[in-house]
């Protein structure tokens, strides 16, 4: 258990660094990985506006951060809920390989919600 745990903080340091790296090259050069979507259609995707929203809520930025991408603050939650579930299964548990079966309808409105909103925010203009 105590390899597990060593090994968790090790990925999740790693994972902070490398956000907290991207973030600072951010504020100091401006440049942002290019939404590819966006590059060729013209339209934003559903994840468009990620990145800006997510370096909004570390400046604890909310309604600037919801106007960057609203489907983050209801997605977000259940990620970092999900995460916190499989790190607790992957330390507490002897079995190699854990993973939390999410059902097909519960993935299937996320996707129908995914869609609608990209549909919706190029409508609107969101």
């Amino acid at each position: 258990m105590k390899k597990r745990i060593i090994h968790v903080v090790r990925v999740y340091l790693i994972l902070l660094i490398i956000f907290i790296s991207y973030y600072f090259i951010n504020i100091k050069t401006g440049l942002y990985i290019p939404c590819m979507f966006r590059l060729i259609t013209g339209y934003k995707c559903p994840g468009c506006g990620i990145t800006s929203c997510l370096f909004e809520l570390i400046n604890f930025n909310f309604k600037e951060a919801f106007n960057h991408n609203p489907l983050v603050f209801i997605y977000l939650p259940f990620i970092v809920i999900y995460f916190i579930y499989e790190t607790y299964l992957y330390i507490t548990c002897k079995e190699d390989k854990i993973l939390v079966k999410i059902p097909n309808y519960f993935l299937i409105v996320v996707l129908v919600i995914t869609i609608v909103y990209g549909v919706v925010r190029n409508i609107i203009g969101i």
